[in-house]
This record gives structure tokens, sequence and C-alpha cells, in this order.
């Protein structure tokens, strides 16, 4: 058995490269554990999140697990880095409260979406180009992008834990004496004193608290709010009907109407891998010959491919995850942190029964967590020049009123443009900046006679 052991370890240590980065076997496996604590709660919230565009709850969280096992390893053996992917908050609330609800699309057609726009950033990372679209679109709409998507999540957050409620004037704070609201109240108070106290799997621990405390507290119609399942665990089985989930017919029938979402979907993905990647090995202090982040082509390359094969699975964008930092803080160097993750997400499909028990009230404040932590980046608005800060807070402030996240990035859009034509800066109108202002106006057209 030793020398089993040791032929294994030598065998890790070759293929990950272990000790070349200052690591060790152990260190790998503990930063794959704390990664996947920090990140499973997307297990619960993705299936919640996409059953309110009508899909199968049981089959979203199988989905979910089966995307985050494939994306995750992946980026494990092809790039060798200690980034952990699944599905994203950011655009699985878009695919499912504002694609398909509030606009009516097929779930079949949005997941056409999703493959498109994955499969552009694949074709993007292959070029040089990824790199000039990264340097040459306007950073006042990139903070816009996400500021706005923060601020929603961060809305349905505190509309699925009852918060908030619509009133004759608007949205008004949820009754107290309403025992469900103060079960939600009480997990956002537990999740934001966890993350305060950097406590491990801040999140995962406070959907599991609320979940289990809704065991004792009902609705006002007498339901309990957490209902167990039958058995705690059974064996997972595909849903194979939600394999190659994609429409093009109905795509190409209502393209111009489309054509944005399927860019956002390629934005959303392409700029939030670049930013979270790059902040996860900033942190890691990996470094190539030239002295910069080690994020070579191959990473890009994975994280394109694994949101193409999580759309294939029937999920929304798979991308990186910024959890992936605790991971890193626990001295992750390599990719047998991410593959230990790629384990952990698979042994946990046999649990299935108990995530789907999990209430939409219990994911609630990891919503409004994850939300308000892409809001956090708001001091990033001193990279701009005073009078361009208007345009993301623009943004935000549409999305925060309308809920409308579209119409933010076409005004976002058009008002950046509308500034370089003002203040004369004409090396920043760009055929890029130009085609998709064009195509945003065709968007709001399309929109609005739709919706007349």
């Amino acid at each position: 058995m030793r020398y089993l052991w040791s032929g294994m370890r030598t065998c890790l240590d070759r293929a990950f490269d272990i000790s070349g980065r200052g690591s060790s076997i152990p260190k790998e496996v503990v930063a794959g554990i704390t990664t996947f604590g920090a990140m499973a709660y997307i297990m619960a919230v993705n299936p919640n999140i996409l059953a309110s565009a009508g899909l199968d709850q049981h089959a979203m969280v199988i989905t979910t697990i089966a995307s985050a096992v494939v994306g995750s390893f992946i980026m494990a053996v092809g790039a060798n880095l200690p980034i952990a992917l699944a599905p994203v908050m950011s655009s699985n609330v878009v695919f499912a409260q504002i694609v398909v609800v509030r606009m009516g699309v097929p779930p079949a057609q949005a997941f056409t979406m999703v493959l498109l726009g994955g499969l552009a950033f694949l074709f993007l990372s292959l070029t040089p180009w990824r790199r000039r679209i990264v340097e040459t679109f306007p950073l006042s709409v990139k903070q816009g992008i996400h500021f706005a998507i923060g601020a929603f999540v961060a809305h349905i957050g505190i509309v699925n834990g009852g918060l908030v409620t619509k009133g004759g004037e608007g949205l008004v704070f949820g009754q107290l004496s309403n025992p469900v609201v103060l079960l939600a109240l009480a997990g956002v108070f537990l999740a934001m004193m966890l993350k305060w106290a950097r406590v491990p799997a801040a999140i995962l621990l406070s959907v599991i608290a609320v979940t289990i405390a809704g065991l004792w507290v009902a609705h006002p119609d007498g339901s309990k709010v957490t209902q167990l399942p039958a058995h705690w665990v059974d064996w997972p089985s595909y849903p194979w009907f939600m394999l190659f989930p994609y429409d093009f017919h109905g795509l190409f029938a209502n393209l111009f109407l489309v054509l944005p979402i399927t860019l956002y979907f390629f934005l959303g993905d392409f700029f939030d891998a670049t930013g979270t990647m790059m902040a996860v090995m900033q942190r890691s202090g990996l470094k190539d010959k030239q002295g910069q982040p080690l994020l070579a082509k191959s990473a890009f390359v994975a994280d394109a491919t694994a949101s193409v094969i999580g759309s294939a699975l029937g999920t929304s964008t798979v991308s990186a995850y910024l959890e992936s930092l605790v991971g890193v803080e626990e001295g992750g160097r390599t990719g047998l942190t991410t593959l230990v993750v790629a384990c952990l997400f698979a042994v946990s499909s046999i649990l299935w029964p108990l995530i789907i028990c999990v209430p939409a009230v219990a994911t609630a404040p990891a919503l409004i967590l994850v939300g308000l932590g892409m809001l956090g980046s708001l001091p990033d608005l001193k990279a701009l020049a005073v009078q361009e800060r208007v345009i993301p807070l623009f943004m935000l402030l549409v999305t925060v009123l309308t809920g409308d996240f579209m119409v933010s990035l076409a005004f976002g859009l058009l008002l950046h443009t509308a500034f370089v034509l003002t203040t004369r800066k004409w090396a920043e109108l760009t055929l890029m900046l130009c085609g998709l202002d064009c195509v945003f106006i065709l968007y709001l057209v399309l929109s609005s006679r739709l919706g007349s």
C-alpha cells in the first residue's frame, strides 16, 4: 500500500507540477475542499432560479452538478489552474428572469443563445482578438454591466425571500408579522455575520441553517417552509431530455430580437471569466516568464469550452468562480485543487433529494450576498473620468427601477457613444462600438413593438 501511494503521489506531482509551484498534495486537497464548500450553494441556488423559468428542478440539480464537474475537470486537466467552474449567478438570473420569464423566449432558444455566446468566446480564446476586445471595450459599460447585474441578483434575492413585496406605490418592505419574512431576514443577518467572521463556506452554511429552521416555520397557509423528501439520498439519473436542448429554427426566426441577448451571454462570460481568473491568479502569486499572472490561453479555452458543454448539458453559462480565491488562500496552486472540487461535486450528486427540498427563502441570502458582492466594486468608478461615471450609475439605476437589464445595457452603450462624440475622443469611436450601437438600437425598436 505504501508503494502504491508513493507511486500515485509521484504521478500527481508530475502531472500537476505540484512541487514546482511550491505546493503539496495535502495542501491541494484541503484547498479543493475549501473551494467546494465556498461554492457548493450553487447546487441549491441555480436549480431554484432556473425552476422559476419553468424548468424541472430535479433536472436542474443534476445538470448543475454535471456542468460543475465537467467544467472544473476541463480547467484542472487542460489548464492546470486552481480555478473551479460552475453555472454563474449573473447569467442564470438573466437567463431565467429576463430572457425566459420577462421576454417570453422559450428555454430551448435561450440555451441556443448560451451555446452561441460560448462558441464566440471559444473562437476568440483561440485568437489574439481576445486581448484587443478587453482593451478596447468601454470600461464604463463593463463596470455598468457588473453593477447592474449585481443589483438585479440582489433584487431577486430580496423578492424571493419576501423581504419586499409589491405595494400600491411600488416595492414595500415585507410584513414582519410573517414568520417566513423573519426567517429570510435572519438568514441574511447570519450569512453576513459568517462572512464578516471569515467562516469558510459562509453562504452554504446560511443556506443549510435556513433550510433546517424552515422545518419548524410555516407559511400563512400552514404549510412548512421546508418539506423533507422521503429519501435523503438516491442514485442520480441524468435527465437525458435536457441533453442538447437547442432550437435553432426559433432562434433564427427572431434573430434580430435575440441577437443582443446572445451578445450579452458572450460579453458577460467573456469579461466575467477574464476578471475572475485574473483576480484568482494575481492572488496566487504564480507568474509566467514575463512576470505576468500565470494565465495562458488554455485557461480561456477551458472556460469557453465549459460554457459550450454546459449549454449542451442543459444549464446556463458555466464560468470561473471567484470563490476559487478561498482555495488559493488555503495554498491551492495547481489543477489538483480544481480536480478535488470536481470530484466533490460528483459525490454530492447522490444528495439530490435533499438539495431539491431547499426552499427559495433559504437561497435568498445567497443571492443578496452575491449581488452585494458585485456592487462592492463601486469604488472602481474612480478609474473613470468624472463626467463618465454617470454611465454605469445610470445603468444601475435603470436596472434597479425597471428590472430590465437589456435596456440598461443598450442605454449604457449609447450614452458612452454620446460621451465619445461630445468630448471628441475619435479614437474611441471604434467599429465594434458602432456595430454594438446598431444592434442595440434595433433591439430597442423590436422589443418596444413586441410590448405594444
